[in-house]
């Protein structure tokens, strides 16, 4: 078993500036399905488009803001569940006052098309 505040990871660059990642739950756990991350995206900030081969989920602990794809953009604030396909361009933005934190769950492996 494995538990700790999310808090005492140490966060690192997200790809994209105002953007970090915390992996809460990974392969050093003993996970080898899935991968849990927390998202920190500052105020006024985005993350690039971008694609996965593998389906994720993720859920808006704080703050507000909108996740975009080709097709639609989508508003989101706390307590918003999200569903992203493979294989979807998105995007997240961070149209709100306070950070958006955004828990991220992947399945293992992680692959870019």
């Amino acid at each position: 078993m494995y538990v700790k505040n999310y808090r005492d990871v140490q966060s690192e660059p997200g790809g994209a500036d105002g953007l970090t990642v915390r992996w809460v739950i990974n392969a050093s756990q003993g996970a080898t399905n899935f991968a849990m991350r927390v998202f920190e995206l500052e105020p006024g900030k985005e993350s690039p488009f971008h694609k996965h081969e593998n389906e994720h989920e993720a859920f808006v602990l704080a703050g507000g803001g909108e996740i975009e794809t080709e097709e639609e953009t989508a508003k989101l604030e706390e307590g918003s569940v999200i569903f992203v396909p493979a294989y979807v361009n998105h995007r997240f933005r961070n149209t709100g006052l306070d950070v958006l934190r955004i828990i991220d769950v992947i399945r293992f492996p992680i692959a870019l098309p």
